[in-house]
């Protein structure tokens, strides 16, 4: 398998739940349907948050040197969207508890699962959400917030290229391959499982109405 065949393989796996994590209901999920601009604002801060810490406790504990770098740059990245976010509402993200994508993230410890859920799973659910937080501000005529997402939604979709790119690096044998596509598949199960709850929870139907 190479990078290109891995990609491919996990959006074709979990198309439906990628679909759905895209939805208009993603933010209604995430928000427990309080769809105000604060609350917005706050629930994609801490979603920044999260990604930080997790890349930041990889980052402490990580055995290959490539991946430690690249875990240690996305902490950064991501504690900048999380402060590009906060500035936006004026508050302070802090350290969120960890949702059910970062729970399974930081639990961890393989190389290549690590890279698989972290560098390629978690930033194609990342960027469906955020494509739906663009979506309420520009809905909300609030151009500047829109914009200044779309530029966090871009260095999410960088992410996926270069986690792939990275797969290859640490990918010595077909189990390897193996190992990092059954965790982003996982990631994205843990994901879209806590979407679908928090709908359920709300007595809407987490499948799109045909």
């Amino acid at each position: 398998m190479d990078s290109s065949e891995f990609i491919e393989a996990v959006r074709a796996d979990n198309e439906t739940a990628l679909d759905r994590l895209g939805s208009e209901k993603a933010l209604v999920a995430t928000t427990r349907a309080a769809l105000d601009r604060e609350t917005v604002l706050e629930t994609a801060a801490a979603a920044e948050a999260r990604a930080a810490v997790t890349f930041e406790e990889w980052a402490d504990d990580e055995a290959d040197d490539e991946a430690r770098a690249a875990f240690a740059e996305t902490a950064d990245t991501e504690r900048d969207h999380s402060e590009q976010v906060s500035a936006l509402g004026e508050m302070d993200a802090g350290d969120p508890s960890p949702d059910a994508l970062h729970d399974y993230l930081r639990g961890l410890d393989d190389t290549a699962a690590r890279v698989g859920a972290g560098l390629v799973a978690r930033p194609l659910v990342a960027s469906r959400s955020l494509l739906q937080v663009i979506n309420f501000f520009v809905n909300e005529g609030d151009n500047a917030a829109a914009e200044t997402f779309r530029d966090l939604r871009a260095e999410t979709d960088e992410q996926v290229e270069a986690g792939t790119a990275l797969l290859e690096q640490v990918s010595e044998s077909d189990d390897d391959w193996e190992r990092a596509a059954m965790a982003a598949s996982e990631a994205i199960d843990a994901a879209y499982a806590e979407y679908a709850d928090s709908l359920d929870s709300l007595g809407i139907d987490p499948k799109p109405v045909c």
